[in-house]
């Protein structure tokens, strides 16, 4: 149940940080209640929705995972909330699927890194 339920919550958590952090364009001292609600509404919608692609299309790498989660992220979050970044009404909702998918990577990436660190260690040595 852990390894199904994990890859979603990480998907909605990426969703949301990123357009929490976009919405406040950085700054942390910005973030309010409003803030918050948008975000965990924008993170619930596309990381359920990126989990339930990325089951479909049965994608494996990292890369294609962070593309999906990216991309809806930026679809998702264009509709959820009107951006206020650039000239562009989807300026917004570009950037924070653009974080969405970055974070997917990277945290994609730690957790592999992490892993091969982890069976270095406990695996068993021969020594001659």
């Amino acid at each position: 149940m852990t390894k199904k339920l994990t890859p979603l919550l990480e998907n909605i958590a990426e969703s949301g940080a990123a357009c929490l952090l976009t919405m406040v364009q950085g700054n942390l001292l910005l973030i309010g209640l409003t803030h918050w609600i948008t975000a965990t509404q924008t993170g619930l919608i596309a990381g359920t929705a990126a989990t339930t692609a990325i089951a479909l299309s049965r994608a494996r790498n990292r890369l294609a995972v962070a593309a999906i989660l990216g991309t809806v992220t930026a679809v998702v979050d264009y509709f959820v909330h009107p951006g206020m970044i650039g000239h562009h009404p989807a300026g917004e909702a570009i950037i924070t699927g653009l974080g969405a998918a970055a974070l997917s990577y990277g945290v994609g990436s730690l957790t592999l890194i992490w892993r091969r660190h982890r069976t270095a260690t406990t695996s068993p040595v021969a020594y001659h």
